[in-house]
């Protein structure tokens, strides 16, 4: 999993980091060039892609239960 930061410094995005006590990777696409490649307009959203290339894209805040589901689904491939 790798957290993506669109808009901001990479002071801001630390403090991001830090403030929610982040563990996984995080890069910064200031350029947006990650963000058109998957179709994203704005935060938060998630790009799961699956072992076997299928992309999923979701807009906006997950519940848990509905992000367990779309990580499950991205694993088995669907």
């Amino acid at each position: 999993m790798v957290g993506v930061a669109w808009d901001g410094s990479e002071k801001s995005m630390q403090a991001f980091i830090d403030r929610h006590g982040l563990t996984f990777q995080n890069m910064n696409d200031q350029t947006g060039e990650l963000f058109s490649h998957f179709g994203v307009p704005s935060q938060p959203a998630w790009v799961l892609v699956s072992p076997n290339g299928v992309v999923n894209t979701y807009l906006g805040a997950m519940k848990e239960s509905l992000l367990e589901r779309a990580f499950t689904d991205a694993i088995e491939g669907s």
